[in-house]
This record gives C-alpha cells, sequence and structure tokens, in this order.
C-alpha cells in the first residue's frame, strides 16, 4: 500500500505483462465472479471512491474515464477525477529539480454518484483492476479521509460561538479546553484562549483541531 489512508484492497494483482494479461481471453464463468456488484440506486449526493489501477497506468485511467465521460455525456453522473500529485524536490547531478510525483501510485479518485452505469464506465476502464472495498463493492471516503488524503478542499462545518467551550484534539495543546475569542468561516480557523502556566494564551486553529463540548 503506498500510503496510510487508503483502505486496504483485498484484491492487488500486478501481472509482469500488463498488456497480455489485459487482451487474454477471460472464462465467462471468472468474468461473473470478479464483476459482482451489489445493484444500488443513484447516491442522494456524489462521493469520492478510491480506484485501484495497475501501476504506471494512473494518469492513463483518468484521460480514459475523462473521454468515455465526454462522449457519453456522464457530465453530471461523475464529476471528477484525480490522480493526486505532491511537489518534491530532487537532486541531480548537484542540481535541485522540482518534480510532482503521485502521492497513492496505483489510485485513482473519482468524485460520482454511484449508479449501475458509472459502475460500469469506471470498473470497466482500460488499466482498472477494481475499486476498493469489499468483494467489488465501492465505499466511499468520508470528508475527514477526503481532506486529510489531499484529494479535496472540503469545509468542516463548525457550529460553535465566540465565547463557547472548546476541546482541542490536535497539535502541541490537544486535550486543553479553551474558549472561542474569534471564528472565521472564511479561513476555516478560530482563535481560542486557553489557560497556560496561570496565563491566558491565545492561539490560532484550524477547525479540524477543535470540537464542541
Amino acid at each position: 500500500m503506498a500510503k496510510k489512508g487508503i483502505p486496504e484492497i483485498r484484491e492487488n494483482i500486478e501481472p509482469e505483462n500488463i498488456e497480455a494479461m489485459e487482451d487474454a481471453e477471460i472464462s465467462e464463468e471468472s468474468r461473473k465472479r470478479h464483476d459482482v456488484f451489489i445493484k444500488q440506486e443513484k447516491t442522494d449526493k456524489a462521493y469520492w471512491y478510491v480506484v485501484h489501477t495497475y501501476s504506471g497506468y494512473e494518469n492513463k485511467v483518468k484521460a480514459n474515464i475523462e473521454k468515455t465521460i465526454e462522449n457519453s455525456g456522464l457530465q453530471d453522473v461523475i464529476l471528477e477525477v484525480k490522480v493526486p500529485m505532491e511537489e518534491s524536490i530532487e537532486v541531480k547531478n548537484g542540481k535541485k529539480k522540482h518534480v510532482m510525483k503521485k502521492l497513492y501510485p496505483g489510485y485513482v479518485m473519482v468524485k460520482m454518484f454511484l449508479t449501475d452505469e458509472s459502475w460500469y464506465v469506471v470498473r470497466n476502464t482500460r488499466g482498472v483492476t477494481g475499486f476498493v472495498g469489499p468483494g467489488s463493492k465501492p465505499i466511499p471516503l468520508s470528508n475527514k479521509e477526503v481532506r486529510a488524503m489531499g484529494v479535496e478542499d472540503i469545509p468542516i462545518k463548525l457550529n460553535v460561538e465566540v465565547g463557547e467551550n472548546v476541546m482541542i484534539t490536535a497539535g502541541p495543546l490537544e486535550s486543553f479546553i479553551g474558549i472561542i475569542s474569534e471564528v472565521n468561516a472564511e479561513r476555516q480557523k478560530v482563535k481560542v484562549v486557553v489557560s497556560m502556566f496561570g496565563r491566558d494564551t491565545s492561539v490560532e486553529l484550524d477547525f479540524a483541531q477543535v470540537k464542541r463540548i
């Protein structure tokens, strides 16, 4: 598994000869066993799903899904396809070079309404080995997972007001109790006054670092 945060997938097939495996004739019984899918109605909202691919096929899978979306008019069903990237610095021959690397090699993120059609389109895209989930049943990422994995910056709803008590849930002041002195919903930040060593100290925290008590 490339990074912590992606749920474990049961099947992780990495054939030495990908092209040969893709073009090989698969028996009807084997195909049915591999493509079992529990029929679902369209989900009430679009969720992010993790798709497992052959290593090195991430960008090809993304391009193929996007092409199918355009050709089939599925823009309202499959909303976005991502291969999360991060910038890193490599040193070669004494020179620093900025390069983009895949955060999760072997995986593609798809934001979609889950329907029979969307499942079929993604699952049968060349280079895809399956969805991350039990069997072939796609399991959506939670908002917390989406934020933690850097897939999408989903705003956090924090229903607090100035003067209310909160507990700090992450960072150096974890488990401290403080009082909200300022709320900035646009920046997803709060200022919290905590008592440290007999003195009141104001700290700025992300919404994700506090919870109402």
